[in-house]
């Protein structure tokens, strides 16, 4: 094609620059935005073998800002979570890989529930995107969910990824919310701000720069969440319902110490991912 650039030596041009600028997983990063670029895939791009010059330049522009680290998900505007697609953007927090385990966990409670031929209750508190509300959902259509989020701008972006789904999605803090539906629910997920205010150099400019604060830190210990959570849960569910909480890797154990402590509590325990990190806890309320 008359003034196309090689594809594999704009992906390794590409790859080069965003590593020098210390993102994590160049080569994904290269191709996905190239796939965006071209309205492909990344698979699709082997059938690529040059690049107009114009899409070319869109291109080097979007990899120059990923190397100045705002995040990939920004820049093509989607996320995923399990089998999901969701709009995202400057304002909501964007959810990660390791999200989906939590997700998976709360599926996997949802079913059992419906098993025994009830409806099951789910409510996702701090929900951000939506995405875990709207994962469960796609799973588990006859579940009734209900999710919440604080943040104007994040409550924004869950509208718009659960309009038409039937999720209950309520603007709102978690600490107050959804007292009509205490004592009946089966399950409880949250994936709150868990880190501590003394740690922002240690945060990835990623999330640092470019995802709201109001979904980052949490106290001095950053788990101040984590105790509304504790509280919050106890008061929704039904005896013998569970709550599932990501926390950060440091925290596989003072996580679950909140909801020991709380001594209403059974069954908890925490949740490695596939790395091998602490990333969830899971509990369920006593009797």
């Amino acid at each position: 094609m008359a003034g196309g650039v090689q594809r594999r030596r704009l992906l390794a041009e590409a790859t080069a620059r965003l590593a020098a600028g210390g993102v994590a997983s160049p080569e994904h990063d290269a191709a996905e935005l190239l796939a965006h670029v071209l309205g492909t895939t990344r698979g699709g791009l082997v059938m690529v073998d040059e690049v107009p010059a114009e899409r070319a330049t869109t291109y080097d522009a979007l990899v120059a800002r990923r190397a100045a680290r705002e995040p990939l998900q920004h820049l093509t505007g989607l996320a995923h979570c399990r089998h999901v697609q969701l709009l995202v953007g400057p304002g909501v927090f964007v959810p990660r890989p390791e999200t989906e385990l939590l997700a998976g966990w709360a599926i996997e409670q949802a079913e059992a529930v419906a098993a025994q031929g009830r409806r099951p209750v789910v409510v996702d508190l701090c929900t951000g995107s939506g995405a875990v509300a709207r994962a469960i959902l796609d799973e588990v259509p006859g579940a009734e969910v209900h999710a919440v989020e604080l943040g104007e701008s994040a409550h924004a972006w869950a509208a718009r990824n659960l309009e038409g789904t039937g999720v209950d999605l309520r603007q709102g803090d978690m600490a107050t919310a959804f007292d009509d539906l205490a004592g009946t629910v089966d399950v409880v997920t949250c994936n709150p701000p868990y880190i501590p205010l003394d740690a922002w150099e240690s945060v990835a400019p990623e999330a640092r720069d470019h995802d709201p604060h109001l979904a980052l830190f949490s106290g001095d210990d950053g788990l101040d969440a984590m105790r509304v959570l504790a509280g919050r849960a106890a008061l929704l569910l039904r005896q013998g319902g569970v709550v599932g909480a990501e926390h950060a890797d440091q925290q596989g154990e003072s996580a679950p110490g909140v909801f020991t402590a709380a001594g209403r509590w059974s069954e908890v325990r925490d949740h490695r991912d596939l790395a091998g990190r602490a990333r969830f806890l899971t509990a369920r309320l006593a009797g």
